[in-house]
């Protein structure tokens, strides 16, 4: 059985709640990253920021990134996976999910050790099954 910490990037880098996105931005070139866990006191995870959320949330809208805050952007409750689940649970989660990044956390401290992106999912899984999560990531997505 694979698990999500065989198939996870180790060592997720958080963005503060009250970092700004322009810090998140820098973070994300400096790490090589599309997103980042947005982390609150004793690193509670609280959303997830991507580049996708700062151009379309804030530049686009004509907003300062240097002025508006990571947790202003953190919306709903994240989702997540523990570290000793099956990949296919993963694969489930996602899916049903319709998200394309999944923080993975330990337990029994619930700390984020980690992140599954799609490009995770295609180097460590069946072919035909990164054939079906992303038809149904992307069947299922509705236009923003």
């Amino acid at each position: 059985m694979t698990t999500a910490r065989e198939i996870m990037h180790p060592g997720a880098e958080c963005v503060g709640e009250f970092e700004t996105l322009a810090d998140a931005a820098r973070i994300m070139k400096d790490r090589g990253v599309g997103a980042l866990p947005i982390c609150g006191e004793n690193q509670k995870l609280l959303g997830i920021l991507t580049d996708r959320d700062i151009v379309l949330k804030c530049v686009a809208e004509g907003l300062d990134p240097t002025k508006i805050k990571a947790v202003d952007l953190a919306v709903g409750r994240p989702m997540v996976i523990e570290e000793d689940e099956d990949a296919e649970q993963v694969l489930r989660v996602m899916e049903q999910h319709l998200v394309r990044r999944l923080p993975v956390i330990n337990h029994p401290d619930h700390k984020l050790v980690g992140m599954i992106s799609e490009a995770d999912i295609a180097r460590h899984m069946p072919q035909e099954r990164v054939a079906e999560f992303v038809t149904t990531i992307c069947a299922e997505e509705s236009p923003q």
